[in-house]
Protein backbone atom coordinates (compact mmCIF):
# COMPACT_ATOMS: atom_id res chain seq x y z
CA UNK A 1 0.00 0.00 0.00
CA UNK A 2 2.46 3.07 -1.00
CA UNK A 3 0.02 5.48 0.15
CA UNK A 4 -0.36 4.11 2.83
CA UNK A 5 3.52 3.95 3.44
CA UNK A 6 3.50 7.46 2.39
CA UNK A 7 1.50 8.48 4.99
CA UNK A 8 3.16 6.77 7.31
CA UNK A 9 6.62 8.49 6.51
CA UNK A 10 5.03 12.29 6.74
CA UNK A 11 3.95 11.36 10.05
CA UNK A 12 7.24 10.48 11.32
CA UNK A 13 8.27 13.89 9.90
CA UNK A 14 5.70 15.97 11.33
CA UNK A 15 6.61 14.45 14.57
CA UNK A 16 10.09 15.49 14.58
CA UNK A 17 8.81 18.85 12.94
CA UNK A 18 6.46 19.36 16.21
CA UNK A 19 9.83 18.91 18.24
CA UNK A 20 11.28 22.15 17.00
CA UNK A 21 10.66 25.41 18.51
CA UNK A 22 7.77 27.32 16.89
CA UNK A 23 9.16 30.15 14.84
CA UNK A 24 7.22 34.02 14.86
CA UNK A 25 4.37 33.67 12.76
CA UNK A 26 3.27 36.72 9.77
CA UNK A 27 1.72 39.77 10.18
CA UNK A 28 -2.05 39.10 10.44
CA UNK A 29 -1.78 35.25 11.36
CA UNK A 30 -2.76 33.84 14.72
CA UNK A 31 -0.13 34.09 17.37
CA UNK A 32 1.56 30.72 17.57
CA UNK A 33 0.91 27.47 15.42
CA UNK A 34 -3.12 26.99 16.45
CA UNK A 35 -2.92 23.14 15.99
CA UNK A 36 -0.49 22.07 18.64
CA UNK A 37 -2.90 19.52 20.01
CA UNK A 38 -3.03 17.83 16.55
CA UNK A 39 -6.10 16.85 14.83
CA UNK A 40 -8.81 13.33 14.84
CA UNK A 41 -11.35 11.62 13.01
CA UNK A 42 -14.01 9.12 14.76
CA UNK A 43 -17.51 7.60 14.33
CA UNK A 44 -17.21 6.43 10.58
CA UNK A 45 -20.16 5.85 8.55
CA UNK A 46 -20.92 4.96 4.97
CA UNK A 47 -20.86 8.54 3.85
CA UNK A 48 -19.14 10.84 6.20
CA UNK A 49 -17.21 10.45 10.16
CA UNK A 50 -16.42 13.18 12.63
CA UNK A 51 -13.50 15.58 11.95
CA UNK A 52 -11.81 17.47 15.04
CA UNK A 53 -9.40 20.00 16.15
CA UNK A 54 -8.98 23.03 18.67
CA UNK A 55 -6.96 25.76 17.75
CA UNK A 56 -4.40 26.77 20.70
CA UNK A 57 -3.29 30.64 21.14
CA UNK A 58 -6.81 32.26 20.42
CA UNK A 59 -7.89 35.28 22.73
CA UNK A 60 -10.28 34.09 25.06
CA UNK A 61 -13.13 36.32 23.80
CA UNK A 62 -12.14 35.83 20.07
CA UNK A 63 -13.81 33.53 17.32
CA UNK A 64 -12.11 32.24 14.81
CA UNK A 65 -13.11 30.81 11.39
CA UNK A 66 -12.07 27.75 10.26
CA UNK A 67 -12.14 25.59 7.17
CA UNK A 68 -12.04 22.01 6.96
CA UNK A 69 -11.14 19.93 3.62
CA UNK A 70 -11.03 16.18 3.14
CA UNK A 71 -9.70 14.67 0.02
CA UNK A 72 -8.88 11.53 -1.99
CA UNK A 73 -5.40 11.92 -1.75
CA UNK A 74 -3.37 13.34 0.64
CA UNK A 75 -2.26 16.22 -1.50
CA UNK A 76 -5.85 17.53 -1.48
CA UNK A 77 -5.55 17.58 -5.27
CA UNK A 78 -9.12 15.28 -6.06
CA UNK A 79 -11.38 17.21 -3.15
CA UNK A 80 -13.90 15.16 -1.60
CA UNK A 81 -15.78 18.08 0.52
CA UNK A 82 -15.08 21.39 2.03
CA UNK A 83 -16.58 23.67 4.65
CA UNK A 84 -16.00 26.59 7.23
CA UNK A 85 -16.75 26.45 10.85
CA UNK A 86 -16.25 28.95 13.41
CA UNK A 87 -13.86 28.30 16.56
CA UNK A 88 -15.39 30.34 19.46
CA UNK A 89 -14.02 30.19 23.29
CA UNK A 90 -17.80 29.26 24.50
CA UNK A 91 -16.49 25.16 23.37
CA UNK A 92 -12.16 25.97 23.59
CA UNK A 93 -12.08 26.89 20.20
CA UNK A 94 -12.76 23.33 19.14
CA UNK A 95 -14.48 22.51 15.81
CA UNK A 96 -15.54 19.36 14.43
CA UNK A 97 -17.30 19.03 11.34
CA UNK A 98 -19.37 16.41 9.92
CA UNK A 99 -18.82 15.24 5.95
CA UNK A 100 -21.69 13.69 4.13
CA UNK A 101 -21.47 12.41 0.46
CA UNK A 102 -18.75 10.71 0.34
CA UNK A 103 -18.08 6.81 -0.64
CA UNK A 104 -18.49 3.92 1.21
CA UNK A 105 -15.64 1.73 2.32
CA UNK A 106 -12.45 4.04 1.02
CA UNK A 107 -9.89 6.24 3.00
CA UNK A 108 -9.80 9.90 2.54
CA UNK A 109 -7.46 12.60 3.64
CA UNK A 110 -8.35 15.62 5.71
CA UNK A 111 -7.22 19.03 7.58
CA UNK A 112 -8.16 22.35 8.73
CA UNK A 113 -6.95 25.79 8.36
CA UNK A 114 -7.12 28.70 10.42
CA UNK A 115 -4.94 31.91 10.69
CA UNK A 116 -3.42 31.90 6.82
CA UNK A 117 -2.08 28.27 8.62
CA UNK A 118 -2.76 24.27 7.57
CA UNK A 119 -2.88 21.62 10.27
CA UNK A 120 -1.34 18.53 10.42
CA UNK A 121 -2.78 15.96 7.39
CA UNK A 122 -4.82 12.83 9.24
CA UNK A 123 -5.79 10.02 7.15
CA UNK A 124 -9.61 8.20 8.01
CA UNK A 125 -12.23 6.41 6.18
CA UNK A 126 -16.06 5.41 5.89
CA UNK A 127 -17.49 1.98 6.62
CA UNK A 128 -18.85 -0.21 4.30
CA UNK A 129 -22.17 0.38 2.22
CA UNK A 130 -24.65 -0.72 4.88
CA UNK A 131 -25.59 -4.60 4.81
CA UNK A 132 -22.16 -5.28 2.13
CA UNK A 133 -19.84 -7.93 3.06
CA UNK A 134 -16.52 -6.56 3.47
CA UNK A 135 -13.51 -9.18 3.24
CA UNK A 136 -12.12 -8.06 6.44
CA UNK A 137 -12.00 -5.76 9.31
CA UNK A 138 -9.03 -4.78 11.30
CA UNK A 139 -9.23 -3.00 14.51
CA UNK A 140 -7.47 -1.98 18.05
CA UNK A 141 -8.95 -1.18 21.16
CA UNK A 142 -6.56 0.15 23.92
CA UNK A 143 -7.15 2.15 27.65
CA UNK A 144 -5.60 3.61 30.12
CA UNK A 145 -3.05 6.35 29.62
CA UNK A 146 -1.83 7.93 32.73
CA UNK A 147 0.29 10.33 31.57
CA UNK A 148 3.36 10.22 34.21
CA UNK A 149 3.84 6.82 34.42
CA UNK A 150 5.10 6.27 31.14
CA UNK A 151 5.66 7.65 27.37
CA UNK A 152 3.15 6.54 24.41
CA UNK A 153 5.19 3.99 22.59
CA UNK A 154 2.38 2.16 22.25
CA UNK A 155 0.49 4.99 20.51
CA UNK A 156 3.91 5.15 18.50
CA UNK A 157 3.40 1.39 16.92
CA UNK A 158 -0.04 1.90 16.68
CA UNK A 159 0.15 4.14 14.71
CA UNK A 160 1.72 1.87 12.26
CA UNK A 161 -0.29 -0.83 12.40
CA UNK A 162 -2.62 -1.89 9.00
CA UNK A 163 -5.86 -1.01 10.68
CA UNK A 164 -9.46 0.35 10.19
CA UNK A 165 -10.65 1.91 13.28
CA UNK A 166 -9.15 2.15 17.06
CA UNK A 167 -11.57 1.83 20.19
CA UNK A 168 -10.47 3.53 23.25
CA UNK A 169 -12.08 2.55 26.15
CA UNK A 170 -11.80 4.18 28.94
CA UNK A 171 -9.21 6.58 31.33
CA UNK A 172 -7.90 8.93 28.23
CA UNK A 173 -6.46 10.96 30.99
CA UNK A 174 -6.50 10.72 34.55
CA UNK A 175 -7.43 13.38 37.15
CA UNK A 176 -5.02 12.10 39.73
CA UNK A 177 -1.46 11.78 40.40
CA UNK A 178 -0.21 8.18 41.08
CA UNK A 179 2.17 5.82 40.87
CA UNK A 180 6.13 4.99 41.04
CA UNK A 181 8.67 5.58 38.49
CA UNK A 182 7.13 8.74 36.73
CA UNK A 183 8.80 9.85 33.64
CA UNK A 184 7.20 13.21 33.32
CA UNK A 185 4.50 15.52 35.64
CA UNK A 186 1.28 16.53 35.57
CA UNK A 187 2.79 19.96 36.89
CA UNK A 188 -0.99 20.78 37.96
CA UNK A 189 -3.56 19.44 40.87
CA UNK A 190 -6.46 17.44 40.78
CA UNK A 191 -8.85 19.02 38.16
CA UNK A 192 -12.55 19.81 39.39
CA UNK A 193 -13.64 23.33 37.45
CA UNK A 194 -13.86 23.21 33.23
CA UNK A 195 -10.85 25.34 32.96
CA UNK A 196 -8.46 22.65 35.20
CA UNK A 197 -10.20 19.74 32.97
CA UNK A 198 -9.22 22.00 29.29
CA UNK A 199 -5.92 21.67 30.85
CA UNK A 200 -5.35 18.05 31.42
CA UNK A 201 -6.50 17.21 27.91
CA UNK A 202 -4.44 20.12 26.40
CA UNK A 203 -1.27 18.27 27.82
CA UNK A 204 -2.11 14.56 27.48
CA UNK A 205 -3.38 15.78 23.33
CA UNK A 206 -0.16 17.54 23.12
CA UNK A 207 1.82 14.30 23.04
CA UNK A 208 3.10 14.01 20.14
CA UNK A 209 2.73 9.79 19.60
CA UNK A 210 -0.57 10.16 20.72
CA UNK A 211 -1.07 12.31 17.77
CA UNK A 212 0.39 10.38 15.42
CA UNK A 213 -1.94 7.47 16.28
CA UNK A 214 -5.16 9.90 16.11
CA UNK A 215 -4.20 11.17 12.56
CA UNK A 216 -3.81 7.68 11.80
CA UNK A 217 -7.21 5.96 12.12
CA UNK A 218 -10.64 7.07 12.97
CA UNK A 219 -11.76 6.33 16.38
CA UNK A 220 -14.77 5.24 18.83
CA UNK A 221 -14.95 5.49 22.05
CA UNK A 222 -15.95 5.57 25.89
CA UNK A 223 -15.36 6.70 29.12
CA UNK A 224 -14.60 5.04 32.43
CA UNK A 225 -13.98 6.81 35.77
CA UNK A 226 -10.65 8.87 35.79
CA UNK A 227 -12.28 11.42 32.94
CA UNK A 228 -14.23 12.82 35.87
CA UNK A 229 -12.53 11.26 39.33
CA UNK A 230 -11.57 7.87 40.51
CA UNK A 231 -14.18 5.23 41.23
CA UNK A 232 -17.15 7.62 40.63
CA UNK A 233 -20.92 6.38 40.17
CA UNK A 234 -23.42 8.15 37.90
CA UNK A 235 -24.81 11.19 40.28
CA UNK A 236 -21.98 10.30 43.06
CA UNK A 237 -18.12 10.44 43.49
CA UNK A 238 -18.96 7.33 44.92
CA UNK A 239 -17.86 7.67 48.71
CA UNK A 240 -20.47 10.31 49.10
CA UNK A 241 -24.33 10.33 48.49
CA UNK A 242 -24.94 12.66 44.68
CA UNK A 243 -24.47 16.86 45.41
CA UNK A 244 -25.11 19.89 43.17
CA UNK A 245 -21.22 20.44 43.71
CA UNK A 246 -20.22 16.57 41.90
CA UNK A 247 -22.90 16.97 39.49
CA UNK A 248 -21.26 20.54 38.61
CA UNK A 249 -17.74 18.74 38.57
CA UNK A 250 -19.07 15.49 36.54
CA UNK A 251 -20.95 17.99 34.22
CA UNK A 252 -17.20 20.02 33.35
CA UNK A 253 -15.40 17.01 32.70
CA UNK A 254 -17.67 15.63 30.47
CA UNK A 255 -18.20 19.07 28.59
CA UNK A 256 -14.23 18.80 28.55
CA UNK A 257 -14.02 15.17 27.06
CA UNK A 258 -16.37 16.38 24.16
CA UNK A 259 -14.54 19.32 23.25
CA UNK A 260 -11.21 17.70 22.66
CA UNK A 261 -12.26 14.19 20.80
CA UNK A 262 -13.87 13.24 17.79
CA UNK A 263 -16.90 12.71 18.67
CA UNK A 264 -20.44 13.50 16.91
CA UNK A 265 -22.48 16.48 17.25
CA UNK A 266 -25.66 14.43 18.85
CA UNK A 267 -23.41 13.13 22.02
CA UNK A 268 -22.96 17.42 22.69
CA UNK A 269 -23.67 17.70 27.10
CA UNK A 270 -27.03 18.93 27.28
CA UNK A 271 -27.75 21.64 29.57
CA UNK A 272 -28.35 19.17 32.38
CA UNK A 273 -24.75 18.35 31.17
CA UNK A 274 -25.25 14.63 30.90
CA UNK A 275 -24.21 13.19 27.97
CA UNK A 276 -25.24 10.13 25.87
CA UNK A 277 -21.84 8.74 24.47
CA UNK A 278 -23.91 5.07 24.22
CA UNK A 279 -24.18 4.01 20.53
CA UNK A 280 -23.57 1.27 17.38
CA UNK A 281 -21.45 1.29 14.54
CA UNK A 282 -22.23 -0.80 11.75
CA UNK A 283 -19.31 -2.10 9.64
CA UNK A 284 -21.36 -3.16 6.90
CA UNK A 285 -22.53 -6.89 7.41
CA UNK A 286 -19.30 -7.44 9.26
CA UNK A 287 -19.80 -6.29 12.50
CA UNK A 288 -21.52 -4.21 14.91
CA UNK A 289 -19.99 -2.35 17.80
CA UNK A 290 -22.09 -1.66 20.56
CA UNK A 291 -20.62 1.27 22.51
CA UNK A 292 -21.61 1.33 26.22
CA UNK A 293 -21.16 3.73 28.96
CA UNK A 294 -21.36 1.86 32.28
CA UNK A 295 -20.51 5.12 34.49
CA UNK A 296 -22.99 7.40 33.62
CA UNK A 297 -26.30 5.63 35.39
CA UNK A 298 -24.80 2.91 37.45
CA UNK A 299 -25.92 2.60 41.37
CA UNK A 300 -23.55 3.10 43.74
CA UNK A 301 -20.73 0.46 44.44
CA UNK A 302 -22.19 -2.12 46.94
CA UNK A 303 -20.97 -1.31 50.56
CA UNK A 304 -18.58 1.45 49.74
CA UNK A 305 -17.84 3.42 53.25
CA UNK A 306 -18.16 7.14 53.45
CA UNK A 307 -15.22 8.77 52.63
CA UNK A 308 -13.34 5.36 51.24
CA UNK A 309 -10.36 5.90 48.86
CA UNK A 310 -11.85 3.48 46.64
CA UNK A 311 -14.54 0.68 45.83
CA UNK A 312 -14.14 -2.25 48.09
CA UNK A 313 -13.15 -5.48 47.85
CA UNK A 314 -15.73 -7.99 50.02
CA UNK A 315 -17.26 -11.27 50.06
CA UNK A 316 -20.90 -11.98 48.92
CA UNK A 317 -21.52 -13.13 53.00
CA UNK A 318 -19.94 -9.79 54.15
CA UNK A 319 -22.35 -7.46 52.15
CA UNK A 320 -25.82 -9.24 50.65
CA UNK A 321 -26.84 -5.81 48.78
CA UNK A 322 -24.51 -7.19 46.32
CA UNK A 323 -26.43 -9.74 44.68
CA UNK A 324 -29.13 -7.38 44.93
CA UNK A 325 -31.17 -8.17 41.34
CA UNK A 326 -32.30 -4.54 41.43
CA UNK A 327 -28.73 -3.03 41.07
CA UNK A 328 -27.36 -1.86 37.70
CA UNK A 329 -24.31 -0.73 36.05
CA UNK A 330 -25.47 0.63 32.93
CA UNK A 331 -29.18 1.56 34.00
CA UNK A 332 -32.64 0.76 32.54
CA UNK A 333 -33.25 2.32 29.71
CA UNK A 334 -29.47 1.73 28.77
CA UNK A 335 -30.04 -1.89 29.63
CA UNK A 336 -33.48 -2.03 27.10
CA UNK A 337 -31.30 -0.40 24.34
CA UNK A 338 -28.70 -2.70 24.24
CA UNK A 339 -31.11 -5.64 24.61
CA UNK A 340 -32.68 -4.29 21.19
CA UNK A 341 -29.76 -3.41 19.85
CA UNK A 342 -28.40 -6.84 20.34
CA UNK A 343 -31.64 -8.47 19.06
CA UNK A 344 -31.99 -6.69 16.45
CA UNK A 345 -28.09 -6.63 14.41
CA UNK A 346 -27.44 -8.60 11.74
CA UNK A 347 -24.15 -8.75 11.69
CA UNK A 348 -21.68 -11.82 11.83
CA UNK A 349 -19.78 -10.65 14.69
CA UNK A 350 -21.24 -8.44 17.67
CA UNK A 351 -18.70 -6.30 19.48
CA UNK A 352 -19.29 -5.59 22.28
CA UNK A 353 -17.47 -2.13 23.63
CA UNK A 354 -17.00 -1.06 27.26
CA UNK A 355 -14.87 -0.52 29.57
CA UNK A 356 -13.81 -3.26 31.95
CA UNK A 357 -13.91 -7.15 32.59
CA UNK A 358 -16.77 -8.61 32.70
CA UNK A 359 -16.00 -12.22 33.42
CA UNK A 360 -16.34 -12.79 37.22
CA UNK A 361 -13.04 -12.76 38.86
CA UNK A 362 -12.83 -14.43 42.65
CA UNK A 363 -10.19 -11.88 44.24
CA UNK A 364 -9.28 -14.39 47.20
CA UNK A 365 -7.23 -17.50 47.49
CA UNK A 366 -8.92 -20.46 48.90
CA UNK A 367 -12.43 -21.13 49.32
CA UNK A 368 -13.95 -17.95 50.73
CA UNK A 369 -14.29 -15.49 47.61
CA UNK A 370 -14.27 -12.14 47.12
CA UNK A 371 -15.00 -9.51 44.55
CA UNK A 372 -13.94 -6.07 43.59
CA UNK A 373 -17.30 -4.17 43.66
CA UNK A 374 -16.20 -1.55 40.61
CA UNK A 375 -16.39 -3.62 37.67
CA UNK A 376 -19.31 -6.30 36.60
CA UNK A 377 -18.18 -8.31 39.49
CA UNK A 378 -19.96 -5.37 41.80
CA UNK A 379 -23.14 -5.73 39.83
CA UNK A 380 -23.24 -9.81 39.21
CA UNK A 381 -27.30 -9.47 38.22
CA UNK A 382 -26.71 -6.94 35.69
CA UNK A 383 -24.19 -9.19 34.20
CA UNK A 384 -26.44 -12.22 34.63
CA UNK A 385 -29.46 -10.21 32.64
CA UNK A 386 -26.99 -9.15 29.71
CA UNK A 387 -25.36 -12.65 29.25
CA UNK A 388 -28.82 -14.16 29.49
CA UNK A 389 -30.12 -12.11 26.59
CA UNK A 390 -27.16 -12.80 24.41
CA UNK A 391 -27.78 -16.42 24.97
CA UNK A 392 -31.69 -16.00 24.40
CA UNK A 393 -31.68 -13.81 21.43
CA UNK A 394 -29.09 -16.02 19.84
CA UNK A 395 -26.81 -13.01 19.40
CA UNK A 396 -24.45 -13.72 16.61
CA UNK A 397 -20.61 -14.28 17.86
CA UNK A 398 -21.10 -11.96 20.97
CA UNK A 399 -17.43 -10.63 21.64
CA UNK A 400 -16.58 -8.25 24.72
CA UNK A 401 -13.64 -6.05 25.03
CA UNK A 402 -12.59 -4.31 27.61
CA UNK A 403 -10.09 -2.41 30.12
CA UNK A 404 -9.84 -0.49 33.13
CA UNK A 405 -7.81 -3.44 35.01
CA UNK A 406 -4.59 -2.87 33.59
CA UNK A 407 -4.05 -6.45 32.60
CA UNK A 408 -4.75 -8.85 29.94
CA UNK A 409 -7.48 -11.00 29.92
CA UNK A 410 -8.90 -13.39 27.95
CA UNK A 411 -12.43 -15.59 29.27
CA UNK A 412 -15.12 -17.61 28.54
CA UNK A 413 -18.22 -15.51 29.42
CA UNK A 414 -21.40 -17.43 30.76
CA UNK A 415 -24.56 -16.52 32.41
CA UNK A 416 -23.60 -18.70 36.00
CA UNK A 417 -20.09 -18.73 36.33
CA UNK A 418 -20.51 -20.51 39.63
CA UNK A 419 -22.41 -23.71 37.19
CA UNK A 420 -20.27 -25.75 35.12
CA UNK A 421 -22.93 -26.98 33.52
CA UNK A 422 -24.19 -23.08 32.59
CA UNK A 423 -23.29 -22.63 28.67
CA UNK A 424 -20.53 -20.03 27.42
CA UNK A 425 -22.29 -17.22 25.22
CA UNK A 426 -20.03 -15.07 24.42
CA UNK A 427 -16.00 -14.57 24.68
CA UNK A 428 -14.02 -11.72 26.40
CA UNK A 429 -10.88 -9.88 25.35
CA UNK A 430 -9.87 -7.47 28.13
CA UNK A 431 -6.64 -5.78 27.37
CA UNK A 432 -3.89 -4.00 29.68
CA UNK A 433 -3.24 -0.26 29.39
CA UNK A 434 -1.34 2.12 27.68
CA UNK A 435 1.00 2.92 30.17
CA UNK A 436 -1.28 2.11 34.04
CA UNK A 437 0.89 0.28 36.10
CA UNK A 438 -0.96 -3.20 36.79
CA UNK A 439 -0.95 -5.92 39.14
CA UNK A 440 2.46 -8.09 39.73
CA UNK A 441 2.37 -11.53 37.41
CA UNK A 442 2.46 -13.82 40.40
CA UNK A 443 -0.70 -12.16 41.32
CA UNK A 444 -2.18 -12.45 38.46
CA UNK A 445 -1.55 -16.22 37.71
CA UNK A 446 -2.46 -16.37 41.62
CA UNK A 447 -6.26 -15.65 40.72
CA UNK A 448 -6.20 -17.48 37.51
CA UNK A 449 -6.15 -20.94 39.41
CA UNK A 450 -9.49 -19.78 41.14
CA UNK A 451 -11.47 -18.90 38.20
CA UNK A 452 -11.10 -21.58 35.67
CA UNK A 453 -13.35 -19.72 33.10
CA UNK A 454 -10.48 -17.34 32.54
CA UNK A 455 -8.04 -18.87 29.78
CA UNK A 456 -5.36 -16.22 30.02
CA UNK A 457 -3.95 -13.40 32.58
CA UNK A 458 -1.05 -10.87 32.39
CA UNK A 459 -0.34 -7.81 34.44
CA UNK A 460 3.13 -7.37 33.79
CA UNK A 461 3.09 -5.69 30.12
CA UNK A 462 1.74 -2.80 28.89
CA UNK A 463 0.53 -2.15 24.95
CA UNK A 464 -2.98 -2.60 23.47
CA UNK A 465 -4.79 -5.23 21.23
CA UNK A 466 -4.62 -5.86 17.69
CA UNK A 467 -7.70 -7.84 16.00
CA UNK A 468 -8.65 -9.06 12.51
CA UNK A 469 -12.23 -10.37 10.92
CA UNK A 470 -11.48 -12.09 8.02
CA UNK A 471 -12.26 -16.24 6.93
CA UNK A 472 -15.28 -17.02 9.39
CA UNK A 473 -13.04 -15.90 12.61
CA UNK A 474 -11.86 -12.98 14.48
CA UNK A 475 -7.98 -13.38 15.43
CA UNK A 476 -6.77 -11.12 18.74
CA UNK A 477 -2.99 -9.99 19.02
CA UNK A 478 -2.24 -8.75 22.74
CA UNK A 479 0.91 -6.47 21.64
CA UNK A 480 3.17 -4.62 24.40
CA UNK A 481 5.96 -2.78 24.63
CA UNK A 482 9.29 -4.03 26.16
CA UNK A 483 9.15 -1.05 28.56
CA UNK A 484 7.28 2.08 28.79
CA UNK A 485 10.03 4.58 30.28
CA UNK A 486 11.92 4.83 27.18
CA UNK A 487 10.29 6.64 24.26
CA UNK A 488 10.73 4.43 21.76
CA UNK A 489 10.27 0.90 23.08
CA UNK A 490 10.23 -2.59 20.76
CA UNK A 491 7.16 -4.38 20.44
CA UNK A 492 6.21 -8.12 20.58
CA UNK A 493 2.80 -9.98 20.78
CA UNK A 494 2.69 -11.64 23.88
CA UNK A 495 -0.41 -13.86 23.09
CA UNK A 496 -2.61 -14.17 20.38
CA UNK A 497 -6.52 -15.79 20.20
CA UNK A 498 -8.95 -16.51 17.80
CA UNK A 499 -12.76 -17.25 18.17
CA UNK A 500 -14.34 -19.43 15.37
CA UNK A 501 -17.76 -18.38 14.07
CA UNK A 502 -20.78 -20.21 15.64
CA UNK A 503 -18.22 -21.56 18.26
CA UNK A 504 -18.13 -19.15 21.52
CA UNK A 505 -15.26 -18.97 23.60
CA UNK A 506 -12.12 -17.47 22.89
CA UNK A 507 -9.08 -20.78 21.82
CA UNK A 508 -5.30 -20.05 21.46
CA UNK A 509 -4.26 -19.30 18.05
Amino acid sequence: MPGRRRFLQSLAALAAAQARPLRAQAPGRLAESPFGLGVASGYPGPDGMVLWTRLLGVPDSASVPVRWEIAHDERFSSMAGKGELEATAEWAHSVRAEPRGLEPGRWYFYRFIAGGQASPVGRTRTSPAAGSAAPRLRFAFASCQQYEQGWYGAHRHLAGEDLDLVAFLGDYIYESSWGRDHVRKHGAGVPTTLDEYRARYALYKSDPDLQRSHRAFPWIFTWDDHEVVNDYAGASPGDQPPSRTFLARRAAAYRAFYEHLPLPEAMRPGDDGAMRIYTHLDWGRVARFHVLDDRQYRDAQACRAPGSRGAPIVSPQSCPELNDAARTLLGAEQERWLDGTLAASRARWNVIVQQTLMAQLDRKLGPERQFWTDGWDGYPAARRRLLETIRRTRVRNAVVIGGDVHSSWVADLKPDFDDASSPVVASELCGTSITSQGPSQRMVEALMGENPHIKFGRGDRRGYVRASVAGGRLDADFVVMDSVKIRDPKSEVLASFAVEDGKPGPQRA
